[in-house]
């Protein structure tokens, strides 16, 4: 049987791989309507919408400190959002596989492309979609705000829900486990260094 805490799990990550609607959202997915001609002879079937989430400013900074720690980030979602390409070329995302109904076949992708096994990655979530990831990962995390299910599958319960910092949560536990957490972040803070000037994700992109 296998005794793992999820301190000795987080010592042997190298991927973070995330959910994102509630986990790196709180969930709330708003549309509005673009302005249109409804009587127009090339008016849409249905109506155009612009999508709209709120992502937090906290999980942003915790992208540059993961990548200064040498962690890679990947998100893994059903949706098809552009919303989501853009934040995630803002924080340049390792890996973005988005319309994924099924994410295990992601999961493969990212194994293959950064030749690491399952033990080595952590995967967040919140809702069933995410179980059949978070079953075999090395480490299983679920945001505050999970359902229950996923909470059951986790090895870690993020102190704060999705959009409101789950996602930096699992970047600093991980991190404290290994016990880099600190270093990493004077090493972040010294912007003089290339090093931390390379890790960050830019001047107005958290």
């Amino acid at each position: 049987m296998d005794m793992l805490s999820p301190e000795d799990r987080a010592r042997r990550i190298k991927v973070l791989l995330y959910d994102v609607d509630g986990v790196l959202t709180n969930g709330e997915i708003t549309f509005i309507p673009e302005l249109e001609d409804a009587n127009a002879a090339d008016a849409p079937a249905i109506p155009r919408a612009v999508e709209v989430k709120s992502f937090s400013a906290h999980d942003g900074l915790g992208v540059a400190i993961a990548r200064l720690a040498g962690l890679k980030i990947g998100w893994i979602t059903k949706r098809n959002s552009r919303v989501v390409a853009i934040r995630a070329t803002d924080l340049r995302i390792d890996h973005l596989y988005q319309g994924q109904s099924t994410k295990r076949e992601a999961l493969r992708n990212v194994m293959a492309a950064e030749s690491c096994t399952l033990e080595e990655i952590a995967y967040v979530g919140d809702d069933i979609i995410d179980l059949p990831v978070m079953r075999i990962v090395g480490l299983a995390i679920a945001s505050a705000n999970a359902r229950p299910e996923a909470k059951t599958a986790a090895h870690y319960v993020t102190p704060n829900p999705g959009g409101q910092g789950a996602g930096r949560d699992a970047i600093d536990f991980i991190l404290r486990a290994r016990g880099v957490l600190e270093e990493t972040i004077e090493r972040y803070l010294a912007q003089d260094t290339a090093e931390a000037r390379a890790a960050d994700v830019g001047a107005g992109n958290m």
